[in-house]
This record gives C-alpha cells, sequence and structure tokens, in this order.
C-alpha cells in the first residue's frame, strides 16, 4: 500500500481556524496545503501559528458535505505527525468504508500485526486527524463503542450519521 501522505514543508507556518460543527466547535490546523490536525473543543489557540479563518474553506465544505450527509470520503491533503507505525495505522483507518466498522484486532490483523490490537488502539486514540481519518469507525471486539478521544458521545454521533438512517445532523 503507498502511503495517503503528503510532506507538510516545515518551513512554512502553521495557520489555524475554529468552525462550530455538530460534534462541537473544531480546531483546524494546517501546513501549507496540508491539513495537520482537527481537534475537538475544549482546546486552545496554536501557541505556533496564525488564525487564517480564509485558508480552510476546502476542509469547511468537505466537513460541512459530510456532516449533512452528501460526503461520504474526504479529498483533501494530509500531513499526520506520527512514527511510522502509527501512520501505518492511521493509513488502514482510510480503508474501513463509510458506515461500516471494525474492531481493533481487524485493523491490527489488516497492518499484518494480528496480536497488536493494544497498539493499534493506541495509535488510533492519537489520529491527529479524526472524522477526516475516520477513527470513530474502529469499536471493540464485542461490538461496544470503546475509547475516542472526542468522547463516546460524538462517537456514537458520528456512526449513527453513517448508519442508514437519513442524516440528523445539519450544520
Amino acid at each position: 500500500m503507498h502511503s495517503p501522505w503528503v510532506q507538510a514543508d516545515p518551513a512554512l507556518p502553521t495557520r489555524w481556524t475554529q468552525i462550530a460543527s455538530p460534534v462541537g466547535e473544531l480546531l483546524l490546523t494546517r501546513r501549507g496545503e496540508a491539513l495537520t490536525g482537527v481537534t475537538f473543543a475544549p482546546f486552545s489557540a496554536p501557541a505556533l501559528g496564525t488564525r487564517d479563518d480564509d485558508a480552510f474553506d476546502d476542509v469547511t465544505s468537505q466537513l460541512e458535505a459530510y456532516f449533512t450527509g452528501e460526503r461520504t470520503d474526504f479529498d483533501l491533503p494530509l500531513a499526520p505527525r506520527g512514527t511510522p507505525f502509527q501512520l501505518a495505522v492511521w493509513a488502514a483507518l482510510l480503508e474501513i468504508p463509510y458506515g461500516q466498522t471494525c474492531s481493533y484486532g481487524q485493523l491490527a490483523a489488516r497492518i499484518g500485526l494480528p496480536h497488536a490490537s493494544r497498539a493499534v488502539g493506541a495509535a488510533n486514540g492519537s489520529n491527529p486527524l479524526p472524522i477526516v481519518v475516520a477513527c470513530h469507525r474502529v469499536i471493540g471486539a464485542s461490538g461496544k463503542l470503546t475509547g475516542y478521544g472526542g468522547g463516546l458521545d460524538r462517537k456514537r454521533l458520528l456512526l449513527d450519521l453513517e448508519s442508514a438512517a437519513p442524516p440528523l445532523l445539519r450544520v
């Protein structure tokens, strides 16, 4: 599998914005054209960076389309920072189809490490691009919702949005 990630130019400054969403306020960060972070509230503005609300039109329009049920995946340049293992886990998250879930063990098997479900869970939990890189689609082996950096209520909302039911969330 080839890497879905792009390189963010470290010479470029970090830009950020805040947006309202059906799952609460989101902080978006990018370097150049590459999206580097999606953070759930509560958060504080990045210490190193400039607020630039006009630099995120592509991201906000795709998130709005996702929340209204009009978009099932994202077409954005992504540059998460992580270890090679984390990047492999996050790349595997991109392979989970919209509206479907898998367990941590199944995700571990997808990356060729079937006994690494705890490590996969830790990497999943440190995903810097939630929603866009759909870590909410990973559930416990029993089918129960387990761990989500944005909280289980947000995880349930995102999974409900992606279910066959008509979208209830509107921006």
